[in-house]
């Protein structure tokens, strides 16, 4: 009969964290002489290739052995020494199944799967192509954290433990909200979660750093998006990024911070408040930018006479304009003749549909329906992509009366307009100059 104490080691996975190696010390006695001297041999190998083969027989030859826990441990740390991925999730695997709560080989286990995730990310949107990966790494998380505390377990072995691999099980599942089943409202509160279980002074580098970022962008990702919150935690993880990362984080964070402000006044004042902490505090305000109505209104009140505004503005004023302003300019429009330059959307012998603004052109949508006085001959009939101008760009000049006008609502492909209804509409163009057709020469005669 032979004796022996046995110490299996938290060695954790490639997870780029190196904590203090936890010690659990138990008696365990190996009855077998035979039994003993394989594990003998088997644990003092030196060469990792050679003991990973000599703790495999091991396991081979006694699948009841009372150590099978611990060479298991061992075959977990010793496939993980030879960066081989495949057996070491092979030996978690196994290990798990005779110990489920077993926390080391869960958290090396989502460490293999959260690798395997990433390599099945598509590089245009992000997201997984095969979420299999993800999922089962999140789910293997989710068993870490619901795992509960070995009666073995030795004063604060299991909180050392717990320290190191809570956040990660966290992290793991935000990636897999976000990866996988893009809910970036669950994948804030798991970065949120794991966020907060770290200590202050360790969370301005490392795996803490980049989740801050990963915080930012899936505040980005909501429906809508949530810039306030997103603009924090981009300026926490640009003011302790590494330099070659800076100038990537700016151009997201003044991007979404002009989106929501209209400018970047007041930036560096949230630099540097965020630079002091992690979390965005309740009472962190961003004035907002002013609204189209607002800027609208601004516009208006700033130009004496409303009717020197471009056809464009006018149309702009139609469209996102608050129904007082809109109905202020449309009553100084209305009744009136204009010409409408423009691109052909679309024409009939008796209606001619055109784009005025970009946005307009750029949607070949009409914002200007002009019905024609008297109907065109099929041959006046401009095509769709005409262009029509002024008499004094040389035309074709399409003139109308103001009739009508309707706000549009915009959807998610096509910004807001105004649909602008003429009557009394016909086309002008330039008559080409007279020729006088040509005659015999006149004979003269020299005297």
């Amino acid at each position: 009969m032979k004796k022996l104490v046995l110490a299996s080691v938290m060695a954790l996975a490639s997870m780029s964290l190196v904590p203090a190696p936890t010690l659990r010390a138990q008696d365990i006695t190996i009855k077998d002489p035979a039994e003993f001297a394989a594990y003998q041999q088997a644990t003092t190998q030196s060469d990792p290739k050679a003991r990973a083969a000599a703790l495999e027989s091991f396991v081979q030859t006694y699948p009841q052995s009372v150590v099978l826990n611990d060479v298991l441990n061992r075959l977990l740390d010793t496939y993980a020494t030879l960066g081989d991925s495949d057996h070491e999730l092979s030996a978690a695997d196994r290990l798990l199944k005779i110990d489920p709560n077993d926390l080391k080989a869960i958290y090396m286990s989502v460490g293999i799967k959260t690798l395997q995730c990433k390599k099945n990310l598509d590089p245009k949107t992000g997201f997984a192509t095969d979420p299999a990966p993800c999922d089962d790494a999140a789910a293997l998380a989710q068993k870490g954290l619901n795992a509960t505390k070995p009666a073995a377990s030795a004063g604060d072995a299991w909180k050392n433990q717990t320290d190191i691999a809570y956040p990660v099980f966290d992290s793991t599942i935000a990636a897999d909200d976000v990866y996988s089943k893009k809910d970036f409202k669950a994948a804030i509160d798991e970065y949120k979660k794991e966020l907060a279980l770290y200590p202050a002074d360790k969370t301005t580098s490392g795996t803490p750093l980049g989740d801050t970022l990963n915080l930012a962008f899936a505040y980005t990702k909501e429906a809508p998006p949530d810039p306030v919150n997103a603009v924090w935690y981009f300026a926490r993880a640009w003011n302790f990024a590494p330099a070659n990362y800076k100038s990537i984080i700016e151009k997201q964070l003044e991007y979404w911070y002009n989106k929501y402000h209209g400018g970047l006044d007041g930036l560096d004042a949230l630099k540097t408040q965020a630079q002091a902490t992690l979390f965005a505090p309740g009472t962190l305000v961003i004035k907002p930018a002013a609204t189209p109505q607002e800027k609208i209104h601004a516009i208006l009140e700033s130009t004496p006479d409303l009717t020197t505004l471009a056809l464009a503005d006018k149309e702009l004023v139609l469209a996102y304009g608050s129904k007082d302003d809109a109905d202020k300019l449309w009553a100084l429009m209305k009744d009136k003749p204009t010409p409408v330059p423009g691109t052909v959307v679309d024409a009939t012998a008796s209606v001619i549909k055109v784009a005025v603004t970009d946005d307009a052109k750029q949607a070949k949508t009409a914002d200007f329906i002009v019905n024609l006085k008297t109907p065109l001959a099929d041959k006046d009939i401009p095509a769709a992509g005409t262009e029509l101008k002024l008499m004094s760009g040389g035309g074709p000049e399409l003139d109308g009366t103001y009739d009508t006008y309707t706000q549009i609502p915009g959807t998610d492909t096509v910004p807001q307009s105004a649909q602008i209804v003429l009557r009394e509409g016909f086309v002008q163009k330039k008559t080409p100059a007279h020729k006088p057709a040509a005659g015999r020469p006149r004979a003269t005669s020299n005297q």
